[in-house]
């Protein structure tokens, strides 16, 4: 089993976006020493709690300032991006750091209407992922449709796909023959049927021979389930506000959200938020942990918790790093 993490560069209200993605690139040599598998970076445009907006720029910085973890996004949303220039910018990666860069992808489009009419895509650009994936992974092996076009220096490198689904979009990594990440967003029955269909429609191919399953997912511990689930409740809020409001807000400390005059609707959610992630003690997320690698039959499990106060975030994982061998 192996653990990685997943960063989005959130923003804390005591910091700012450019303090977030520096606190990034420390936080992946940090990551490095626990001796995690990966360090991934995401992509979002216009989100004030979230500076990580450009994966693959970030990606380069995190590669440079470590020497070991392998690195990659989670993901590079494909609808707002030519397929050409994607698979140009993940050459380029593998050419300056070779046999260490992932190519996640998912098929998200902008968060807001405005954002979408900056960046030229509507909602429908997401209906266009199973071909933009094709056309992006044609660049690779020089299979595409454009005559005398060459994407170096990415044509003949082989940078891993990993293809970010829920429900049916399982079915596209199966018959591309990707490995899959996937998160239990709708419960772990339909994680775990999802995951099934994945791994009877695999087809092997040029980039994997088997199913690969990552499962991710907010993670916390700490010496009591108290203290684990204090970790977990900046971004929770911010989550729960921004369903609301329409706007992820800047990480707050955990004693002012609890302080909060929330809704009973917004307390319900927060708690439901809570409650669908992992925090406890060593043995309490090590048994929650193993139901969910179970359900999954996960391969690999990546952690995408944020937290205001990082150095509480860097114990957890080294905390975390410590259960390896028994989750």
């Amino acid at each position: 089993m192996k653990f990685s993490v997943l960063d989005r560069s959130p923003v804390r209200r005591d910091g700012g976006p450019a303090r977030a993605l520096r606190d990034t690139v420390a936080f992946a040599v940090d990551v490095e020493r626990l001796g995690y598998h990966r360090f991934w970076v995401s992509e979002h445009h216009g989100v004030p709690g979230v500076a990580g907006s450009a994966p693959t720029v970030l990606a380069a910085a995190v590669a440079g300032a470590t020497g070991r973890i392998r690195v990659g996004t989670g993901g590079v949303m494909l609808p707002n991006h030519r397929p050409l220039v994607v698979a140009e910018q993940f050459g380029v990666l593998e050419a300056l750091y070779p046999g260490r860069i992932d190519m996640g992808l998912g098929r998200s489009v902008g968060f807001t209407a405005g954002v979408r009419e900056a960046l030229g895509q509507g909602k429908e650009a997401a209906d266009g992922f199973a071909a933009q994936v094709r056309e992006l992974l044609g660049f690779f092996t020089g299979e595409h449709a454009y005559p005398g076009v060459h994407a170096y220096p990415a044509e003949g490198l082989r940078v891993p796909p990993f293809l970010l689904a829920t429900g049916s979009g399982a079915g596209l990594a199966a018959e591309l023959g990707l490995p899959l990440v996937i998160a239990p967003v709708r419960g772990e029955r339909v994680m775990a049927e999802a995951v099934a269909r994945y791994r009877d429609g695999f087809r092997p191919g040029a980039w994997a021979l088997e199913p690969y399953v990552v499962v991710s997912t907010a993670i916390a511990v700490a010496d009591t389930a108290a203290e684990a689930r204090r970790l977990l409740v900046s971004e929770a809020w911010a989550t729960v506000y921004s369903r609301s409001h329409g706007v992820f807000p800047p990480l707050s400390p955990p004693s002012e959200v609890l302080a909060l005059p929330m809704t009973d609707r917004e307390r319900r959610r927060l708690e439901e938020t809570l409650d669908g992630q992992i925090s406890g003690t060593r043995g309490e997320v090590a048994d929650r942990l193993g139901t969910l690698v179970a359900a999954a039959g996960a391969d690999e499990v990546l952690v995408t918790t944020a937290a205001y106060d990082q150095s509480a975030r860097l114990d957890s994982l080294a905390r975390l790093a410590d259960l390896h061998a028994v989750v």
